[in-house]
């Protein structure tokens, strides 16, 4: 029987970056992860800077990692230990298929 893998999702600021890829290298999964830019969209200004209020978005760098079912509450508790307060934003969503093309 398969495991049931599911795919986490971060919203890193740019400059926690190093931090997150030192503690996700740690945690490593056989999936590994990935990681890249992407602008953040939302109605909540606080914390912006003029230009990215004006602009009506802010950069972040976007995480993305396989992680098996028993390692997800590790995965988790980590993040949350090492970045409490930090505003990381993070969704988990089951994997129904993956593979290699």
């Amino acid at each position: 029987m398969k495991t049931q893998e599911y795919l986490v999702t971060l919203n890193v600021a740019p400059s926690l970056e190093e931090l997150v890829v030192d503690c996700l290298l740690l945690l490593e999964s056989e999936h590994g992860f990935s990681s890249f830019p992407v602008n953040a969209h939302h109605h909540n200004n606080k914390g912006l800077s003029l230009s990215e209020q004006v602009s009506g978005r802010q950069k972040k760098i976007r995480f993305q990692m396989y992680v098996a079912e028993q390692g997800l509450a590790t995965l988790l508790a980590q993040l949350k230990q090492e970045f409490s307060g930090a505003g990381i934003q993070y969704w988990v969503l089951p994997v129904l298929e993956n593979g290699v093309i």
